[in-house]
This record gives C-alpha cells, sequence and structure tokens, in this order.
C-alpha cells in the first residue's frame, strides 16, 4: 500500500500566515491582490477576516493607519513586491512618526533571484533593507520552519506585551515559499500575558514628592496618553493642574475649565510652562512639529521636568530633569491614591490660569486661523462626536494650533510628524471601517485631495459615513505663503483642482458646495447626516495672491 503524502493535507504557508494573523486578533485586511500575492489570498477568503480594497497601495497602508488610530488595534496590509511595498512605505512612514501599529505583509521574488540583478517582475536590489529603514521589524520567511518566529517578531510591537513604541513591522515571503506546505504550528498561549509595569519604583516615589510638594503644576500631555483619558482627566483635577493637549491628544479634556487645547509651539503656551514650577510631559516625543512650529528652538525653559514614556529611546532625545519608562496608565494609576498638600498650589492658578491661556492662544494664532477654527467648530457642533481626520491643509494646521474636539482620540491628521499629504481620505475609510455607524469628517485642501481622491470610491464601495470636506483655495495656499513671506518666486503652487462637482457625481455620491461661513457649513453637515453613505462638501476659499511670483 502507497504511503499518503502528509503535505497535501497541511496548510500551505500563506495560508498558516493568515491563521496567524486571525489567531492574533487581525480581523481586517486592506489590500490589492497580484500574482506576488495569490498564495495569501488561497487562506483569507475562509479565515472570517474581511479585506477591504484600495485603489492604491498607499490608500491601503493610510487606511490600515486611520483604522488603528481609532480601534486602537492593527490592521494587516497586503502588498506586492516591489512597487506594491515601496508604495506603501510612505504610509508605513506616516504610522512610525506617530507611533501607530500596522503590519504589512508582502511578497518577494523566489529566493533563488533575490538580489542577483535578473530583470524579474517587480524585481528590487534588496527589498527587506529597504524596509527596514522604516519598519521597526522586518522580517524574511525563508522556510516553513521559519514562519512563526517571523510572526512572532513582527508582532512584538504591535500587541501591547512589551514596553515599547508602537509603529508598522513587515513580513516579506518569497514567491517560491508561500505555497509550500508549513510546518504544525507550535502551541501558543490562549491570550498573550501582559506585562507589569517597569516603571521603577524610586522613580515613582520620585514623582509622587514632587507632585506633592509643587504649587504650580502643568499636566503636558500627547498622543501616548489617550488610552488613559480618565486618568489624566482625575489628577488634573486632584492637582488643579491646567492641561496642554498637543494635536494628537485633543479631546482629552473637551470643554474642561483645566484644558488648554492649543499647540506648545505657541507662545502663550511656553510662557504656562515657564512659569510652572512643574511640568508632567504624558506621552509625548516633545517633537518640533507639536513644539517648535516657528522655529524658536526647542528649549522650553521648564524649570522641573518630568516625562513618561513607553519609548526609553524618546526619553534620552529629550532629557528631563525624572525620566519614567512605562506607560502612561499604568504610572497614573499607580499614583491614584495621590492628593496634594493642603494649600500649596498657587491662588490664581488651575482654572483661573488655563482659561487666561486659552484667551491668549486664541489672540495669538490671528485673525485667519480664527475663522478657520470657527469652521472646525461648526462642524462639531453639527456632527456631535464624530471623528475628524485632516490633511495638511488651512483648518487643520489651524486646529493643531487651537481647537477642542469632544471624542478622544477623534482629531487626528497628518501635518505633524511625518507629513505625509494624501493621508486624510484613506485615513478616514479606515477610521469609519474601525468604528461602525460612526461619523467621520474627512477634511482635505484642493491639492491633498488629488493625491488620493481615488480612494473615495472605497468608501462608496463599503457604504461608510464619511463626509468628505474639501478647503478649496486652488492650489498649496500654505506654501505659497510660505514662499512669498521669505522673497522667493511663487512656483508650482497652483495646481488647477478638479470640478468637484462633477467628482462626486462619477463617484455617485450626494455634493454641495458653500461657502466658509461657519453657519452655512454647519446647515450642509447636518443635511448630509441623513444620508447613509459617503458625501461631499466643497468648502471655497479666496486664492491666496502672493507679492513674488
Amino acid at each position: 500500500m502507497s504511503q499518503v503524502d502528509d503535505t497535501q493535507a497541511r496548510p500551505t504557508i500563506g495560508e498558516a500566515l493568515v491563521t496567524h494573523l486571525s489567531a492574533r486578533g487581525i480581523t481586517h485586511v486592506f489590500g490589492i491582490p497580484g500574482v506576488h500575492t495569490i498564495e495569501l489570498y488561497r487562506g483569507l477568503a475562509n479565515s472570517g477576516i474581511r479585506h477591504i480594497t484600495p485603489r492604491h497601495e498607499q490608500g491601503a497602508g493610510f487606511m490600515a493607519d486611520g483604522y488603528a488610530r481609532v480601534n486602537g488595534q492593527p490592521a494587516a496590509v497586503f502588498v506586492i513586491t516591489g512597487p506594491g511595498i515601496s508604495n506603501t512605505l510612505t504610509p508605513m512612514a506616516q504610522a512610525r512618526a506617530d507611533s501607530v501599529p500596522m503590519l504589512t505583509v508582502s511578497g518577494a521574488n523566489a529566493t533563488g533571484s533575490i538580489g542577483k540583478g535578473l530583470g524579474h517582475l517587480h524585481e528590487l536590489p534588496n527589498q527587506q533593507a529597504l524596509v527596514a529603514q522604516v519598519a521597526l521589524v522586518a522580517e524574511h520567511v525563508e522556510t516553513a520552519e521559519g514562519l512563526d518566529a517571523a510572526v512572532d517578531r513582527a508582532f512584538a510591537p504591535l500587541s501591547g506585551t512589551q514596553h515599547i513604541r508602537p509603529g508598522p513591522t513587515h513580513i516579506q515571503i518569497p514567491l517560491d515559499i508561500a505555497g509550500k506546505a508549513a510546518t504544525a504550528p507550535k502551541e501558543r498561549d490562549a491570550a498573550p500575558q501582559q506585562s507589569v509595569t517597569i516603571a521603577a519604583a524610586d522613580s515613582l516615589a520620585d514623582l509622587r514628592q514632587r507632585l506633592r510638594r509643587c504649587a504650580r503644576p502643568v499636566l503636558l500631555v500627547g498622543g501616548g496618553a489617550k488610552a488613559a483619558a480618565p486618568q489624566v482627566r482625575a489628577l488634573a483635577e486632584r492637582m488643579n493642574a491646567p492641561v496642554v493637549q498637543t494635536a494628537n491628544a485633543r479631546g482629552l479634556m473637551f470643554d474642561h475649565p483645566l484644558s488648554v487645547p492649543a499647540s506648545p509651539s505657541l507662545e502663550a503656551v511656553r510662557n504656562l510652562l515657564k512659569e510652572a514650577d512643574l511640568v508632567l510631559a504624558l506621552g509625548t516625543e516633545m517633537g518640533p512639529t507639536d513644539y517648535d512650529m516657528y522655529a524658536r528652538g526647542l528649549d522650553l525653559e521648564i524649570a522641573d521636568l518630568a516625562r513618561v514614556d513607553i519609548c526609553e529611546q524618546q526619553l534620552h532625545r529629550y532629557p528631563a530633569d525624572l525620566a519614567i519608562h512605562g506607560t502612561v496608565m499604568e504610572v497614573l494609576d499607580a499614583l491614584a491614591d495621590l492628593r496634594p498638600e493642603v494649600g500649596q498650589v498657587s491662588e490664581g492658578w488651575g482654572s483661573a490660569k488655563a482659561a487666561a491661556v486659552r484667551s491668549a492662544a486664541w489672540q495669538e494664532i490671528g485673525e485667519d486661523y480664527q475663522n478657520q477654527v470657527s469652521v472646525l467648530n461648526a462642524l462639531r457642533l453639527a456632527a456631535p462626536r464624530a471623528i475628524m481626520v485632516g490633511d495638511s491643509t488651512q483648518p487643520i494646521y489651524a486646529g493643531n494650533l487651537y481647537y477642542d474636539h469632544d471624542r478622544v482620540g477623534g482629531w487626528f491628521n497628518a501635518a505633524t510628524g511625518y507629513g505625509a499629504l494624501g493621508f486624510a481620505i484613506p485615513a478616514a475609510v479606515g477610521a469609519a471601517i474601525a468604528a461602525p455607524g460612526t461619523r467621520v469628517i474627512c477634511i482635505a485642501g484642493d491639492g491633498g485631495a488629488q493625491f488620493s481622491m481615488p480612494e473615495i470610491m472605497t468608501a462608496v464601495d463599503e457604504n461608510l459615513p464619511i463626509t468628505f470636506v474639501i478647503w478649496n483655495n486652488h492650489g498649496y495656499q500654505e506654501i505659497a505663503r510660505s514662499m512669498d513671506d521669505v522673497g522667493v518666486t511663487v512656483l508650482g503652487c497652483d495646481p488647477t483642482p478638479p470640478d468637484f462637482a462633477a467628482a462626486a457625481q462619477s463617484f455617485g455620491i450626494p455634493f454641495q458646495s458653500v461657502s466658509s461661513d461657519p453657519a452655512t457649513v454647519s446647515d450642509a453637515i447636518r443635511a448630509f447626516g441623513k444620508e447613509q453613505g459617503p458625501s461631499m462638501l466643497e468648502i471655497r476659499s479666496e486664492q491666496y495672491q502672493p507679492h513674488h511670483r
């Protein structure tokens, strides 16, 4: 009797990878199938994982980014070898800059051809080395036995079980490997064990003493504090401390008397930090796109700075008087019983100081930005608790300087950190998929929208409740102003925008064009709220007339 080849009964490596993803909680894949990823799709159809089809690999990456920012969990991106993975590097870099977990899986050319320059389809000299410049982990699966370990290493920064900053990771599987029979998977715990706090006891004791004796405390919170919003509010109220929120932290203290929803780049906020006798920075990298937009320097003249961050390297990049390596939540939980000394906080501090700083910051941003923030306020009032996703465009720049949102994690954009244009439209798609039934407002300029406008069709396919707000000032107005301000002849800043009404008609979605009057904008958003699927609102703004041309 002939012996049965058991490899025929075993799943392929591609199928085994999909099983790994499902077991680790991946529920969505954003991808565009190609001849170099067919074996990945063999296992996807019956896995229970939903597949979303973007129109470009860059869109796939930005969708996964928006999904993770809202859901808190990573999605996977499936792309082909060569141009597929290189197109995804931009969203991976944006995700790394903003500590967003994302797993990208790509094909690779056949093992024997890699690095030999033989002219194969989609060939790169060294694809893994290229991706490794951006990914926190870049894995190459060379054998069936190597799959389990590669997946474990790729998930380590995504799982929340290690005290390391999350970000993008990558697994590549060569064409000649993906279809081979997989080995039996190793046994795993049903759920990964969460790590215990690693914040040193003496550091926590030191922080406790600093907080008890300070008279003018300020909390400075970034995106790394979003998961600990209740703890941040509780500590602020016990300490009577104003809370400054960077762009990625907006929503943590909505409409709270202690809230300062303004950029630390503003002089009014810098003066607050200078007046404080203790600044506790929670989950913020203290980088220049949040703290030094006007190139005044990153020396904030803080008398006593304590920092809490999940990334140990980040703590060394901006030194503090006290640096604590750990998550914001675990450190604040350890301070849950903290009370300041009676009568310690200075008179006129707390809510009064926060109100004064809010007023000064509002005046500082100037009339033009005030008008644009008024439009953002109108959007928020017309669509309460909506998720607002932005591109690099004027109202987003204004909002990052000063804007208060009514949803924790509901305000994010690509105008800080890596600053990838074209982010908003696909990221809004990912956000809407991550929060079914939640209204999403996507804000893009007419220039940035042209980077990724075809991704609106994914919103149509999925019938997502997204209003795509196009701020149409007929070009790259912010860049034109910057060139003009330093006497450079303005060139290349006036790409002709498409007819957005015709574009919306081609997408088959409702459209309206209005002025930038806040009341008019609010009425339009309320009307679109009655729609089940996507819609488009064009806000007309005056075209900038440069002095130097």
